[in-house]
């Protein structure tokens, strides 16, 4: 689909020299001199590239929509991760790599939201929260009231992040899955 280039936003992926590219930051710029322009930043989907580019109202560029499929993860092989298609029982295994730190949030069963372009994977989306059991953290400290005080936990998935004082050891909780923090108490 073809968009003007003042029509660019944050998290559009679009297709520029014959690559993909997901903008990340866009300014509209309007000088005293000339017409208005786009200052788009631009990161590459397959690779780490970034790309300053200027694209004027004028200008059109070829947006690409992502095709978003619903996956079950399996298990890990070696560096591979497998997942399987809800839909048609179709297995695809990625690389650990290609899902980055946010791997070792995957359990047996959990469903993944894979973008996928051409049958070809770009991105996942995990879930938003999921909740894990706290297997060590230091015991709470009596007369330690501050309000913001937190204490380093370690999780069963091995990740490790902090909590509030009264969380202990054996205790489930929530954690956000993108940011590596804790929400709350698991019910």
């Amino acid at each position: 689909m073809k968009i003007n280039g003042n029509e660019i936003r944050p998290g559009n992926v679009i297709m520029h020299q014959d690559r993909l590219w997901v903008a990340v930051k866009v300014d509209h710029v309007k000088p005293g001199k000339g017409g208005a322009y786009a200052q788009v930043e631009l990161k590459a989907i397959q690779g780490s590239t970034k790309l300053n580019e200027r694209f004027r109202s004028a200008e059109t560029v070829e947006r690409v929509t992502l095709e978003q499929r619903d996956f079950q993860y399996l298990y890990a092989q070696g560096d591979a991760l497998v997942f399987m298609n809800t839909e048609t029982y179709e297995q695809i295994e990625l690389a650990a790599d290609f899902v980055g730190e946010r791997a070792a949030f995957l359990q047996d069963g959990m469903m993944v939201t894979v973008e996928m372009y051409e049958d070809t994977p770009l991105g996942i989306q995990l879930p938003a929260q999921v909740t894990l059991e706290v297997t060590d953290t230091e015991p709470v400290v009596k007369g330690q009231t501050a309000a913001n005080s937190f204490k380093p936990a370690t999780l069963e998935n091995g990740v490790k992040t902090m909590v509030p004082p009264f969380v202990g050891i054996g205790q489930k909780i929530i954690v956000d899955t993108s940011e590596v923090t804790y929400i709350r108490r698991a019910d």
